[in-house]
């Protein structure tokens, strides 16, 4: 994860929020045009449009889901960008579901991730990952309505309340479940690094997956729809956190007291960033402090390591190994977690350990883009939410034993990589995820590069449907193990491969048309 780039990124965003971008309601609240109170009903009712990009939002709103991937073949071939196909599904995505539909936000939490899946891969294979999210996409809008239940409409301006209100003017509004009012405060806020940490202000409320996920991955959106979106992009998650603030009231209440007392005790607010150095095992010691504590102890661990003034990114990396943990230690799906396409001893979708990375890396993200009280507040709430996923949905994690075992690693006898490699796959094609863990870890004993690995499990991200996690969770794994420490990097690959191979012989819908289209073997 390149965090000192997500900083400057956001601090260019705030540059570009004008007029063309956020809408007429955001303009009022920014000072840039004045109107009565007829005139903003009048903005409330306009739809959202997209400018030059309207023509191909709605294309994929509106065509045929039968028509959809030969249509955009169509268009590859005469040049068409896939940067901008999937910002177009962003688009449409974010005015048709506003943050409110499941499986139209975790489709929308895949586009960018998709396209960055893209350029992993050889110039032929490229669009494949961006045509089955945007299959996705495309079906999950029409079969909701399309355009005929859109979410997102322009802003309705506020009433001019000065933006460093903003943040707790929105947090008010979505503690009242108001929309009208969520919305207002946050146009409000002024520039996008300013809205980013007002929402922040409500988002670090709880620790819901997608509540968290969803903010993480509009951020993210930024530099593929442009700056003029930011208010687009970040009005989805002031939508779902107001459609879900009675249920995260309920599931969570001690995290609105919790956060700010350890804030205030540990003088978190606006301290800023650490520059201490940690060892490797102080990161592996916090992480097993924070894997084994309830939530609130793993909350107070993180903040007294930033109140030392450790770095971020180190207290980030212990985060980080103990969602880890709990992918390698899931003894996998038992009883009523059993679903279709999720069966028994499966760990792909929304499993714990998935969900878990997910989350925590998400945390990371935004605590690397937010100011100093949201940055410390990020990382309390990551090493929480680590903790709680641990118990929240049962399992005995801190008896069952991480992959691979040892038993199942003896089995393991080949010494060459490309025998290694063609193993893992079989292992994947088997949905054995015991040989595929213990695989990848022979291949990191005997020193072999990582990057054929992740070609082969990059191949499985693309066509299996992964139960809406595939492309984020690779991606997830991806930067994890990019920031990870040497003595840590396997780790992540490891459970990857575990995903890969549980989430193995259920194709995504679209993949074999589009890999026919393209002229590739699926």
């Amino acid at each position: 994860m390149d965090r000192s780039n997500r900083r400057t990124f956001l601090a260019d965003v705030s540059r570009g929020m004008l007029i063309a971008g956020v809408g007429y309601g955001t303009a009022v609240d920014l000072g840039l045009t004045r109107a009565c109170a007829a005139e903003a009903e009048a903005a409330a009712a306009t739809p959202l449009t997209f400018g030059a990009r309207e023509e191909l939002v709605c294309l994929l709103q509106e065509t045929p889901i039968d028509k959809l991937l030969p249509l955009l073949v169509a268009r590859l071939n005469q040049g068409q960008d896939l940067k901008e196909l999937i910002a177009a599904g962003a688009l449409a995505n974010a005015r048709t579901f506003g943050g409110e539909d499941y499986i139209g936000f975790h489709t929308f939490m895949a586009m960018s991730p998709a396209l960055a899946m893209s350029q992993e891969l050889p110039a032929e294979r490229r669009a494949l990952p961006v045509l089955k999210v945007l299959y996705r996409n495309t079906k999950r809008l029409q079969d909701q309505g399309g355009r005929k239940n859109e979410k997102l409409a322009t802003v309705i301006p506020s009433d001019g309340k000065p933006a460093a209100q903003a943040g707790e003017r929105l947090r008010a509004a979505v503690e009242q479940r108001n929309y009208q009012a969520a919305e207002a405060a946050l146009a409000a806020a002024g520039d996008a690094d300013a809205a980013f940490n007002a929402l922040l202000d409500t988002v670090t409320e709880g620790a819901d997956v997608h509540r968290i996920v969803l903010a993480s991955r509009c951020v993210d959106m930024l530099k593929i729809v442009g700056l003029e979106q930011a208010q687009t992009m970040l009005r989805q998650s002031v939508h779902y956190c107001v459609k879900e603030e009675a249920w995260n009231r309920k599931r969570h209440p001690e995290i609105r007291t919790l956060l700010p007392r350890l804030l205030d005790q540990h003088k978190l607010a606006g301290k800023q960033a650490g520059t201490r150095a940690a060892e490797d095992a102080w990161v592996e010691e916090l992480s097993r402090t924070i894997f084994q504590a309830t939530p609130a102890r793993a909350a107070d661990a993180v903040a007294a390591a930033l109140a030392e003034g450790f770095e971020p990114d180190a207290v980030g990396l212990a985060i980080a190994l103990a969602t880890n943990e709990l992918i390698l230690r899931d003894s996998g799906r038992t009883g009523k977690q059993v679903q279709a396409g999720k069966p028994e001893g499966s760990v792909h979708g929304d499993s714990i350990g998935v969900h878990a990375c997910d989350s925590a890396h998400a945390w990371r993200t935004m605590a690397a883009a937010a100011n100093h009280r949201n940055r410390n507040a990020c990382l309390i709430l990551a090493g929480y939410q680590a903790a709680l996923d641990r118990i929240e949905r049962g399992g005995d994690f801190l008896n069952w034993q991480p992959r691979p075992t040892d038993e199942v690693l003896k089995r393991v006898a080949a010494n060459d990589a490309e025998s290694l490699l063609k193993e893992l796959n079989g292992s994947i094609r088997e949905n054995d995820q015991e040989r595929a863990c213990a695989v990848v870890r022979r291949i990191s004993m005997l020193g072999y590069p990582p990057r054929p690995v992740f070609e082969t499990l990059l191949k499985y991200a693309c066509s299996e449907e992964g139960a809406l996690h595939a492309e984020k969770f690779y991606r997830t794994t991806s930067e994890e193990f990019a920031a990870a420490r040497p003595a840590h990097k396997w780790r992540q690959l490891i459970a990857l491969a575990r995903v890969t191979a549980s989430e193995a012989n259920q194709p995504a819908a679209g993949y074999a048309e589009a890999s026919e289209l393209l002229g590739v073997t699926s």
